[in-house]
């Protein structure tokens, strides 16, 4: 775990002075339910997605000076989303430098999309609150320099690109249900199903909204539209 940690640092490029501050931002909640009294990574969490958001915010009003909210908006929800975050931790090591359960059946958190961008959140709080904004932003734009420069044009997300497809052709709004919830915690999957155009299709994803989005794309690459 040491050698996990000295190499994740080095690819952070900053070592911490406060290794209470670096663990707590490594520590998942399991592993803080087995060690009772011991914090997990939440509330770091919670400071890290707001100073993602900012340093983001920040940065796409430099890029798109004339670019309306809502497409600004279109490009932050990708950027800051857990299928854009967790390559990222991936790249920076912090698979190996998570603190989770011992038990077997946690063994996966260390792939899990969610874990790893709650995770990498927080490790960009605990560089905030040690190093300042100015840390924190050379960060976000050195590691997520790749996902803004592939995004040429502001994306849109299955949902709204079917949306788009069924009321060009005035066909109404496409309908979605949850069909199911299944596993507990971390593991929780959503299965969904939408409705369009006499045709069906679903999707799952660990909420129900990435889940309707999963359907959404499913029954898009039918027709590919």
């Amino acid at each position: 775990m040491t050698d996990a940690i000295a190499a994740l640092e080095a690819r952070l490029g900053h070592v911490f002075q406060d290794r209470a501050l670096l663990e707590r931002a490594l520590t998942h909640s399991s592993h803080a339910g087995e060690n009772k009294g011991a914090p997990s990574n939440e509330r770091l969490e919670f400071l890290g997605d707001r100073v993602l958001g900012l340093c983001m915010a920040e940065w796409l009003c430099e890029l798109y000076p004339n670019e309306r909210e809502g497409d600004l908006g279109k490009r932050i929800a990708v950027l800051v989303a857990r299928d854009t975050l967790a390559p990222i931790a991936e790249r920076l090591g912090v698979p190996a430098a998570l603190r989770i359960a011992a038990s077997h059946r946690h063994a996966a958190l260390r792939q899990s999309a969610t874990v790893l961008g709650d995770a990498l959140e927080a490790l960009l709080a605990a560089l905030f609150l040690e190093a300042g904004l100015g840390a924190a932003r050379d960060l976000v734009r050195r590691e997520w320099a790749e996902a803004v420069q592939g995004q040429a044009r502001p994306p849109r997300s299955p949902k709204t690109r079917l949306q788009e497809w069924t009321l060009k052709r005035g066909l109404g709004l496409p309908d979605y249900v949850t069909t199911s919830v299944g596993g507990e915690g971390e593991n929780t999957m959503f299965h969904a199903r939408v409705s369009a155009a006499g045709r069906e299709a679903e999707g799952t994803g660990p909420n129900k909204r990435a889940a309707e989005q999963a359907a959404a794309e499913a029954w898009l690459g039918v027709v590919k539209a």
